[in-house]
């Protein structure tokens, strides 16, 4: 299912298991926030045509962590620059405000652009967090992690998962 969010943001969520998919276009830049699970691969390309764009457009790739269901399909996008924890402070985009926020994963990031925040799965509508019980999670930091995005200026919520 494709949501509009803003002019320029795009959310797309899908019928199998996988979290949403974000594309923004920033002047003449194509950026996707995760990928999804490879279970919605063939949904995830379709979408993409509706909404006049196919994988060699993406230009940047950022993953808000290393879990299957947000970069499985990542080696989808092989013209893209993929941008992670290891490399965020490298990421040409100057409008994206990056957080740290380790919990959910060691390598768990959140994106603010204007007034949209991106939070991946540390986050989520009504109140709701990430698990923190996987071996990669940190579980003494989520609640710091779950502040800090809670107390930043923002009107829009775009989560890595919507149900």
């Amino acid at each position: 299912m494709i949501n509009k969010i803003k002019e320029n943001i795009y959310q797309l969520s899908f019928k199998e298991f996988g979290s949403c998919v974000y594309i923004i276009k920033i002047d003449s830049k194509t950026i996707m926030i995760d990928t999804s699970s490879q279970f919605v691969k063939p949904e995830l390309v379709k979408d993409l045509k509706q909404i006049g764009l196919e994988p060699e457009d993406i230009e940047i790739v950022i993953l808000t962590h290393a879990h299957w269901d947000h970069d499985a399909n990542t080696n989808l996008f092989n013209k893209a620059d993929v941008y992670n924890l290891k490399n965020i402070d490298n990421l040409p985009i100057t409008e994206f405000k990056i957080y740290k926020v380790p919990g959910h994963t060691k390598d768990s990031l959140a994106i603010l652009y204007k007034d949209v925040l991106f939070s991946g799965d540390t986050i989520f509508h009504n109140e709701g967090i990430g698990r923190y019980d996987f071996p990669e999670s940190v579980p003494e930091k989520i609640h710091e992690s779950v502040e800090k995005l809670r107390n930043l200026n923002y009107k829009i919520l775009c989560p890595g998962h919507i149900d």
